[in-house]
This record gives C-alpha cells, structure tokens and sequence, in this order.
C-alpha cells in the first residue's frame, strides 16, 4: 500500500480525502479477511487502527465507506495516552 501512497503523492492527482478513504478500506479488509470464518469481533488494536484514520476521514465520509462498524462504535485514544 505504501507505493499507492508515494505514486499518489508524486502524480498529484488523487486527494486528501481518496487517499484517507483509500487507507481505511484496506486496513479494513485486512481485518475482515482475518475474522472472516467467524463473528466479527474487534481487538483493541484493530478498533484503534480503525480509529485513528476513521478520525482524519471525518463522520460523514466515513459513513460512505465503513462497512463492518459504525462511526458511533469505533472510539479514538486520547492523544497522549499510552
């Protein structure tokens, strides 16, 4: 993922917001295809990854491309905390 990232940035032709939402689905994925034989259950970790890009992706466009939790579930650690 990280060459998408650095060809986006060079071309300048995708934004902010795609390469955010860009981000968000594939951590995503990658945690669907973990737990996909099983309820989907999130670990700490999983929900803090999820977190942190739901949080600079915004409310609203995260309710166009979440698709195995709600914004209201996913909660972000205070900066700082450890």
């Amino acid at each position: 993922m990280a060459w998408a990232r650095i060809l986006a940035y060079i071309t300048g032709t995708m934004d902010q917001e795609f390469l955010l939402r860009s981000e968000y689905l594939a951590a995503e994925n990658r945690i669907l295809k973990a737990q996909i034989k099983t309820r989907l259950r999130l670990t700490d970790a999983e929900r803090v990854t999820l977190s942190e890009i739901a949080h600079r992706l915004g409310r609203k466009a995260l309710k166009d491309v979440a698709n195995i939790v709600k914004s209201d579930t996913l909660w972000v650690p205070k900066i700082g905390a450890c």
